[in-house]
């Protein structure tokens, strides 16, 4: 029996990480033990405990209770909280996910007391290193010693960098291992889509028809604590509702919330509060997402794990940033990169509503990237 270590914080590693944990339950209870750190990244129980419940993810079996802060304050809470229960644990391996503050500091507290690290999510790169998470991810993936990546562009990235595929056992950060297996988010969206119809009520909850609404999601610190990205962004929504008449539902971020006030013209504001077709809700539940992003005509996202979700149930993407991590998407041609400009959105949406995307080949692989993982890591371990 092997020990794993699972580190999550932020609401998109709860949702990855069930892949793995329902894995462990239901077809490696025998071989593989698991121990969950929440790191308390995300605090609120709409953005944190309302997944355990719904995912079926086991307890976690620490919360550091960190909260929100400043990175460096926030970071520097979490290293010294893993790294306590990494030495009263002992595992042999900690498991990262993703690209959050709660990954960098997994990565640190591990890789100075010499306990393997294996990254899911590894390779992805946007490509700019003014986004915290592309530094998160970059830092993670030099000090692994197993690299699981989703993507074909992931596996490239890595190989770009020096990683090789071709290495053999032992396995260590000098001498780490990089795997395509597929991403874990299609495990989910695959595995939870038919208990979303059966437990979600946010269509009729929201008259919502289907087909019949957008879909916009905006978290990145890049847009919400910058006044002029933010009002562009709610400016281009306004537009489109005046234009096309299509009501845009907008899960708020408790981050976007609260900077409304803050950083929008109160005029916009103003004019978002009072629009009949703008429908400002609270943070949506995974099974409320996995029913507004199957339902949607097209969703408008800065989030890297939205436009993946876009992608699995075939809808085309708006992607609110100046690029992407997972540049397959606009490779296919159901994805475009508008950024914030208000006429290359207007654009993009003007173009999915009269041409949307037909084909949606599978590049996110077959749905069982959750076993994978684990077979591979058994094998790792002397």
């Amino acid at each position: 029996m092997i020990k794993i270590l699972t580190v999550v914080g932020a609401r998109p590693q709860i949702i990855k990480a069930s892949a793995v944990s329902r894995a462990v339950r239901d077809h490696f209870n025998d071989s593989i033990s698991e121990i969950i750190v929440h790191t308390g990244q995300h605090y609120d129980d709409n953005m944190s405990e309302v997944f355990f419940r719904e995912l079926q993810v086991p307890r976690a079996d620490f919360n550091l209770g960190v909260g929100s802060a400043s990175h460096g304050t926030q970071t520097a809470r979490m290293i010294e909280g893993i790294e306590k229960v990494l030495q009263s644990e002992k595992p042999d391996f900690i498991i990262l996910y993703g690209d959050t503050n709660s990954t960098l500091a997994g990565a640190v507290a591990a890789s100075k007391i010499h306990i393997p690290v294996a990254h899911i999510e590894a390779g992805l790169r946007s490509f700019n290193k003014s986004m915290p998470e592309e530094i998160n991810r970059i830092v993670c993936d030099h000090v692994s010693t197993l690299l699981f990546t989703p993507t074909t562009t992931g596996l490239k990235n890595l190989l770009a960098e020096g990683f090789r595929s071709d290495t053999v056992q032992p396995f260590s950060p000098d001498n780490p291992h990089v795997f395509h297996c597929g991403d874990v988010m299609y495990d989910n969206s695959l595995y939870f889509s038919t208990l979303a119809e059966k437990n979600s009520t946010i269509l009729p909850d929201n008259e919502l028809e289907p087909g019949k609404f957008i879909l916009a999601t905006i978290h990145r610190d890049h847009n919400t604590d910058n006044p002029e990205r933010l009002n562009n962004l709610f400016e281009a929504i306004l537009e489109i509702t005046r234009s096309f008449q299509f009501p845009i539902v907008l899960p708020l971020h408790p981050r976007t919330s609260g900077v409304l006030e803050r950083n929008m013209k109160p005029q916009v504001l103003e004019a978002v509060r009072h629009s009949q077709l703008v429908y400002l809700i609270p943070p949506a539940s995974f099974f409320d997402m996995i029913m507004l992003e199957k339902n949607c005509l097209m969703v408008m996202t800065d989030s890297g794990g939205v436009q993946k979700e876009s992608y699995f149930f075939q809808k085309p993407c708006l992607i609110l940033r100046p690029e992407t991590e997972w540049v397959e998407i606009v490779e296919e041609g159901s994805g475009r990169v508008t950024d914030t400009n208000p006429t290359l959105i207007l654009e993009a949406f003007n173009h999915y509503v009269q041409h949307p995307p037909l084909h949606f080949p599978a590049i996110f692989g077959d749905g069982q990237a959750g076993s994978f993982i684990c077979r591979e890591i058994l094998q790792s371990v002397p």
